[in-house]
């Protein structure tokens, strides 16, 4: 992802995180967007919106602790959802951003609703892709046994950090791009490999303890009963074939949220902004016009 401007900002933790910035001086008055990844993540997801938001405004992204160009957590145990949330209050309060709309993908839309329940006078609108209120290891696949193998999978992981560190990522990204494809992870016949590849590079080089705690972090968290509380406007964009978040899960969620819209992405999966992503460019472009 480019950016205008670039840099870190710190917790009150001391932990030190990295945020981009693009249209940073923008002054057409347009409130900006501020982008939030999925577990793992660092922008793939966003490789197209992005850019297509910034011609008309300010945009914002940022890395999680322990992901991307972000340091990894001061404090143990700091992997949380809500600390997540605040972290992004931080991201505002040191760019100068009193309001903006935020736009969360996969756990990013815990991370978004989060934000809300903190300070919802600073959440212009919600534009949840690919998410869920919450409880993502509960829902994985449509099943729960995600959430009763992954604090063992922790353990181990945490016990042997040597080979668990050895092992973690050592599918080579054209392998793990055409398994994805074959599973119906991933939409391989709408997706490029070459935009597959950050992903992945970048789940080899993050600390497999922290990504899975981060997993059990978002397995753990809800946040079904704010949904009925929301009152500003709200964009649900949902992929017909996602396995990790189970279109039906996207649906109950714009139904319980009383402002939402729902749209659905036909044949697209959890990656939906990178497989089709002038579909979700459209979609995004008519909900904020209409705000």
């Amino acid at each position: 992802m480019e950016y205008d401007e670039q840099g870190f900002f710190e917790t009150p933790d001391g932990t030190r995180l990295f945020y981009g910035d693009r249209n940073a001086s923008d002054e057409q008055g347009a409130i900006p967007a501020i982008l939030n990844d999925g577990v793992g993540c660092d922008g793939f997801v966003w490789r197209y919106l992005q850019p297509h938001l910034a011609e008309k405004r300010r945009v914002l992204h940022w890395h999680y602790r322990g992901h991307g160009r972000s340091g990894p957590p001061a404090v143990a145990g700091t992997m949380k959802v809500r600390q997540l949330a605040d972290d992004l209050e931080r991201l505002m309060d040191s760019r100068d951003v009193a309001r903006a709309h935020i736009f969360g993908h996969s756990m990013g839309a815990q991370v978004s609703l989060e934000l809300y329940r903190r300070c919802p006078d600073r959440v212009a609108s919600l534009v949840l892709l690919c998410g869920s209120h919450g409880r993502v290891t509960h829902t994985f696949h449509g099943s729960d046994v995600l959430s009763q193998i992954l604090p063992q999978v922790r353990k181990i992981a945490n016990r042997y950090t040597g080979v668990a560190r050895a092992l973690w990522g050592r599918l080579p990204s054209s392998v793990a791009f055409r398994l994805a494809s074959a599973t119906g992870e991933l939409d391989g016949s709408a997706m490029r490999e070459e935009d597959f590849a950050p992903y992945w590079q970048h789940i080899s080089y993050m600390d497999p303890a922290v990504f899975l705690e981060m997993l059990e972090s978002a397995g753990d968290h809800s946040a079904e009963d704010l949904l009925p509380s929301i009152e500003c406007p709200a964009l649900v964009i949902a992929a017909e074939k996602d396995t990790f978040t189970p279109p039906e899960l996207a649906e109950a969620l714009a139904e319980a949220i009383p402002t939402a819209e729902l749209s659905m992405i036909r044949g697209g999966s959890h990656a939906a902004p990178v497989e089709q992503p002038m579909m979700v460019q459209l979609r995004v472009d008519k909900f904020l016009a209409e705000l």
